[in-house]
């Protein structure tokens, strides 16, 4: 097993990874996985049984600028396998938008963050009165990351 960290333009990883799977599925290559995390810019990373069907399975597809020589380890990758949960992502000063609820699509700004009940409280901004509202982390999503 060799992992392969393949160098693209940036913003068309998901392209290329889509582009590659054709081509693995076509040539009918031994390319077991495809990684394109968000957090990895202008790079994927193959899983194949040796570094020619990582080449073969590159090949002509657009956006592809090159490939890194040095062999990348499970350990560099593992880190991208393992989801994070939505309330490590929180921090106090965030601005925040309720994406679900009695409250969804209104605007605040996180004031705690409890990471054992993975649950924030934010006070709303189009409120005339500020009032503290409790929701589950992974009822928001972030607006602006402006700490306080």
């Amino acid at each position: 097993m060799r992992y392969t960290a393949i160098k693209t333009t940036a913003n068309q990883e998901r392209t290329v990874a889509n582009l590659v799977e054709l081509a693995v599925k076509k040539q009918g290559l031994k390319v077991y996985s495809i990684l394109a995390p968000k957090e990895l810019k202008g790079y994927i990373i193959l899983e194949s049984e040796n570094f020619d069907d990582a080449i073969r399975a590159i090949k002509g597809v657009p956006h592809v600028k090159g490939v890194v020589k040095k062999e990348v380890s499970f350990a560099d990758i593992q880190h991208y396998l393992t989801p994070k949960r939505a309330v490590e992502q929180l921090k106090e000063g965030y601005t925040v938008e309720v994406t679900v609820g009695p409250f969804k699509g209104e605007r605040g700004i996180v004031k705690r963050v409890d990471s054992t009940r993975n649950e924030i409280t934010i006070e709303l901004l189009e409120a005339v009165v500020p009032i503290p509202v409790t929701v589950k982390a992974e009822n928001v999503r972030v607006v602006d990351k402006k700490e306080v």
